[in-house]
């Protein structure tokens, strides 16, 4: 009897433990899926060098494609997808605490050194201005770009209204996207956080879904990296909550991913973010609004080009701004919390010299379609040679 009730001592203290290191973390593979049907088949190998992240900890695979890290947060993991690849399925998956393993399918594609993307944003997609997001998705299909980028506002409205109106504005807009031949990266903009201005929508912050949370449901990571054609691209939140409000901040818990994600870029690989607030803007500064600047995350390498969104309301000509700009003194302060020169208020400022320009529209919608040239030579300025290309409207 006495070794009995020794033993059943022993069985308590060993099952807790057990419990908590398969709540901890969560293992898996990269690996070249041969024939594409998204499970490793025998003789499929993994691929070392993989990084993979739960918007905190950041791993690479090692030499047989296996990674292991934490959980995280967020309840998303995702692969920074490395280049010369895509992935099968979806570059995230959904993780709970019954979650121990997920692989990560990836099968090669050409690399390329000279390619085109597209940089769109603000779709505002709902039923009854569905007709104007066919359209963009017919002029992006017939440019054939290597991806197709939407900087946030991706929906009509989550911010005010209940859980079945933005759901339906989610699902439309994921059903919608799915249907581009080019894939689509997105990050969220400022009308995908959900319920937030309570007294309208009458959601409680208890909501499973508030906040950013239904942007993660659908979207997965809200920040996050991959990489194509010899560039390291970032897309970032730049939307921050605060009770009912909502502005323009890079929190800290995403500047230490950030971090952490670009020791494992090369040092000459060149890095271009890309976010819905911008960095830089003269917009509402128009109008003499003053507010704490937004300024660009700290430790970015030499080689950075940073894109921001800039929309004005109810107009069919939308220009799109890079958020590289020449030294000038006098910051001026803007509603979006961020920071331009007063001598450069003018929608038509020259930008530098490493830049050529062409502005492009899509009725309700910013666009602009770039090219980047490789291998790229950083002169002493530092910044990417690119140049963004005229689309006829």
């Amino acid at each position: 009897m006495h070794r009995l009730r020794r033993f059943s001592v022993m069985v308590l203290l060993i099952v807790p433990a057990i419990s908590v290191a398969q709540r901890g973390d969560v293992s898996g593979v990269a690996f070249i899926d041969a024939n594409g049907n998204g499970v490793r088949d025998s003789g499929e190998r993994g691929l070392a060098n993989v990084v993979v992240s739960n918007q905190d900890a950041v791993v690479a695979s090692d030499e047989s494609g296996e990674y292991r890290l934490p959980r995280g947060a967020n309840g998303v993991l995702f692969v920074s997808v490395p280049d010369g690849y895509r992935t099968v399925g979806a570059f995230w998956r959904r993780v709970d605490d019954m979650t121990s393993k997920v692989d990560f399918p990836l099968s090669p594609i050409a690399r390329s050194t000279v390619f085109t993307f597209i940089h769109a944003s603000d779709t505002h997609l709902s039923p009854g201005v569905l007709a104007r997001t066919q359209r963009f998705r017919a002029l992006a299909d017939s440019l054939n770009p290597a991806f197709v980028i939407i900087t946030g506002d991706l929906v009509k409205d989550a911010l005010r209204v209940g859980e079945t109106e933005a759901t339906g504005y989610y699902e439309l807009f994921r059903r919608e996207v799915a249907l581009f031949k080019s894939p689509v990266w997105t990050v969220p903009g400022n009308h995908e956080n959900f319920g937030i201005e309570r007294g309208k929508s009458n959601v409680s912050t208890a909501h499973p879904l508030y906040g950013r949370k239904m942007y993660h449901h659908y979207h997965g990571p809200d920040y996050y990296s991959f990489n194509f054609g010899g560039v390291h691209f970032v897309g970032l939140n730049t939307v921050d909550i605060d009770d009912q409000w909502y502005y323009g901040h890079l929190d800290s818990l995403q500047l230490a991913w950030l971090e952490r994600d670009l020791t494992m870029v090369p040092p000459l690989m060149p890095v271009v973010t890309f976010n819905h607030i911008p960095f830089f803007s003269s917009f509402d500064g128009l109008s003499g609004y003053r507010d704490e600047p937004l300024s660009p995350p700290r430790g970015l390498p030499a080689g950075t080009v940073t894109y921001g969104e800039l929309c004005s309301m109810r107009s069919w000509n939308i220009h799109r701004v890079p958020t590289v700009h020449p030294s000038s003194t006098s910051p001026m302060r803007s509603l979006s919390g961020t920071r331009t020169s007063v001598r450069k208020t003018s929608l038509k400022f020259a930008l530098p010299v490493i830049w050529r320009r062409g502005l492009g529209s899509t009725p309700g919608a910013c666009m602009s379609s770039t090219n980047i040239v490789m291998p790229l030579c950083l002169g002493a300025s530092g910044f990417v040679r690119a140049m963004t290309m005229p689309q006829s409207q």
